[in-house]
């Protein structure tokens, strides 16, 4: 009796096997739809994100959204600990809150409430809990941890190139396989394109949804690209005017330290021994000469990062940005900006420019290095690779095509280990470059530890 019951069961199951290998080779894929009322915003917090300010050892920016029926907002933050009670020392601080009318631009359609706090003060290497709320409605508690005042204890970040396009269908496995691999990053930066199309509510509402809690536990640290500027309206659009995303500044709390007029695009923070970057590619270049120039001068940290969209050095044919190499490669190479982290190009190249000549007799060259350069894609939308380095006084070292990737980058003293990884977690490339005392960075290379490169051979 038993055995006739498990066939009688068994069968049904063995049937559903093969009409579901069946349906998986026939059936065609469909792009999911959304509902256009579904990023409207409501009476309860969404969009919670952080950003660190200039000192992240002491300062954080803590942003959300409600509807227009919610005119005040608050944090409740105190220091975390294992116990569940850790909130009885929370302070509550009053919000700024910020008028959003988007009603009448195409695509955003919206009336919504921001609220946003800057907390300084903070203690250094300390994990903090927070939530979010008008007073009666709260967010659920959220933590992150202030930088150390130890410039040499070892932090690591990610950095991801474009999300752009299919963001909640595709990014997000992307930027949570990323949170998966390194759950201690301290901030994540993202190099531009985080969207499609500049002032689209819905393209936004993809991207909180996307990274989900991860935005509102890992500070982020996002430079504008292309896509985040759109002329808002069909006057803007006969004049050919493109307007930074009407989202952009007030659902981000970023350093105002920047030139005047870029304020939120141009910006830094200190992290430790790290001095962080964000460039706008999109434009005023020189004026972002001036200040990038002004600020190098006065930096004192071990290692310079910078990030900005529009490659130095395009990982795709056709896409060369003459114009920027000329005016910033100069100021890179004067103060050895080690680096430069990118976006634009939809594909993956890395790959550095000679140290100079401060090189030391009778070192191999390639044991040194000036700038690295890198240029990565996270989201969907992919071109092939393509490009000659070597023209323009550049080698590439490394390329990858139809690859979502994510970066872990790690610091710790002289030593900064970069690690290149795809959205189901393969090492795809890694180098390393140590801080030596009076020469340029020495270099590691050590993508014999990935996976095997990514690239058509039919160019």
């Amino acid at each position: 009796m038993k055995i006739n019951t498990f066939f009688y069961f068994l069968a049904p199951v063995f049937l559903l096997g093969l009409s579901f290998t069946a349906f998986s080779q026939t059936a065609p894929y469909k792009e999911p739809k959304f509902h256009s009322d579904w990023s409207k915003p409501s009476v309860y917090p969404d969009r919670i994100i952080l950003n660190f300010g200039e000192h992240p050892e002491s300062q954080i920016g803590i942003t959300w959204r409600t509807n227009s029926e919610i005119d005040s907002g608050f944090v409740e933050i105190a220091k975390a600990s294992g116990d569940p009670k850790f909130w009885q020392n929370k302070k509550t601080i009053p919000a700024n809150t910020g008028v959003f009318d988007a009603r009448e631009i195409e695509t955003a359609e919206v009336l919504a409430h921001y609220h946003s706090l800057e907390i300084d003060k903070l203690e250094p290497a300390t994990k903090y809990g927070y939530r979010v709320g008008d007073g009666e409605r709260w967010s659920e508690w959220f933590q992150f941890e202030t930088a150390s005042a130890d410039t040499e204890k070892e932090f690591s970040f990610l950095y991801v190139g474009d999300a752009q396009n299919y963001i909640l269908e595709l990014w997000s496995r992307l930027i949570r396989e990323g949170f998966k691999t390194a759950p201690d990053a301290k901030f994540f930066i993202h190099a531009g394109d985080l969207i499609n199309t500049a002032h689209k509510e819905q393209d936004w509402h993809e991207w909180f949804t996307a990274g989900g809690f991860i935005h509102s536990m890992i500070p982020s640290l996002p430079t504008p690209g292309n896509h985040e500027y759109r002329a808002k309206d069909s006057l803007e659009n006969i004049q050919k005017i493109r307007s930074l995303s009407l989202q952009w500044q007030p659902q981000f709390t970023l350093p105002k330290n920047g030139p005047e007029g870029l304020e939120e695009t141009v910006y830094y923070m200190d992290y430790q021994d790290a001095r962080i970057i964000s460039l706008n590619s999109n434009r005023d270049l020189e004026i972002q000469a001036e200040w990038l120039e002004s600020l190098l001068q006065k930096t004192k940290q071990k290692w310079i990062i910078v990030t900005y969209h529009h490659p130095m050095y395009s990982a795709s044919s056709g896409r060369d940005n003459a114009t920027l190499r000329e005016i910033w490669k100069p100021i890179f190479d004067k103060y050895h900006v080690d680096l430069a982290l990118q976006g634009h190009d939809h594909s993956y190249a890395r790959g550095r420019v000679s140290p100079g000549e401060n090189v030391l007799e009778g070192v191999n060259l390639r044991d040194q290095t000036g700038t690295v350069y890198v240029v990565s894609v996270s989201g969907g939308k992919m071109y092939e690779v393509g490009g000659d380095w070597t023209e323009l006084g550049a080698t590439k070292d490394r390329s990858g095509e139809n690859t979502q990737l994510f970066q872990v980058i790690t610091v710790k003293g002289d030593h900064l280990l970069f690690e290149s990884y795809t959205a189901i977690g393969e090492l795809y490339d890694s180098f390393e470059l140590i801080k030596t005392e009076n020469g340029p960075n020495k270099f590691i290379e050590l993508r014999a530890k990935a996976i095997d490169e990514r690239v058509s051979q039919e160019k």
